[in-house]
This record gives C-alpha cells, sequence and structure tokens, in this order.
C-alpha cells in the first residue's frame, strides 16, 4: 500500500485502470487505455493494475467490478468510473480534473 501512496502522490493526475484478464469490458478497455495514454503523453500517468494479481489494494479500495478507472491528484481521488468509457470521454474528463 505504501508503494500505491507514492504512486498516487505524482505531480500529475494518476489514472488507475482497475482489470482482469478475463473480462470482456477490460479487454475493450485496453486499446482505450492505450490511446488515452499516447494521447496525454506527460500531462497523465496512467497505472494499470490487475485485479487478480493485486487482491489487497482491490480490496482496500472496494473494487467490485471490472474495469473500474480512478483518477487521483495529489493523492486525493478526484473522479471514479466502473465500466467502459470511450477514449475521448476519458481525456476529456482526466483534463477538466
Amino acid at each position: 500500500m505504501s508503494k500505491f501512496g507514492e504512486l498516487i502522490s505524482a505531480n500529475v493526475p494518476v489514472l488507475i485502470y482497475f482489470y482482469a484478464q478475463w473480462n470482456e469490458g477490460s479487454k475493450s478497455m485496453q486499446p482505450v487505455i492505450h490511446d488515452v495514454a499516447a494521447a496525454m503523453g506527460d500531462q497523465l500517468r496512467v497505472i494499470k493494475i490487475d485485479v487478480e494479481k493485486n487482491k489487497d489494494l482491490s480490496d482496500a479500495l472496494r473494487i467490485k467490478n471490472v474495469p473500474t478507472m480512478m483518477i487521483y491528484r495529489n493523492g486525493a481521488m478526484v473522479w471514479r468510473q466502473t465500466g467502459t468509457i470511450e477514449a475521448n470521454a476519458l481525456i476529456t474528463i482526466s483534463k477538466a480534473l
């Protein structure tokens, strides 16, 4: 958890993407997350977390369904959504926060 605290305290907004390999929604979000990361460059840090490999963190953050995305700014969660979203919408949200 201390490493997670370091990750979300970056100087730029941090998009945390929780996914599962077996989940269809997660599979469809993979290219979206890639596109968002490419479009935002250094303006947004993107971190992908497999819920199967990070059960303690997933439980601590109450991740019940995947995909779930969160945006942190200065260590505080400022946005959270479960389910799929289009790349342009996610980019717009990331820039607005």
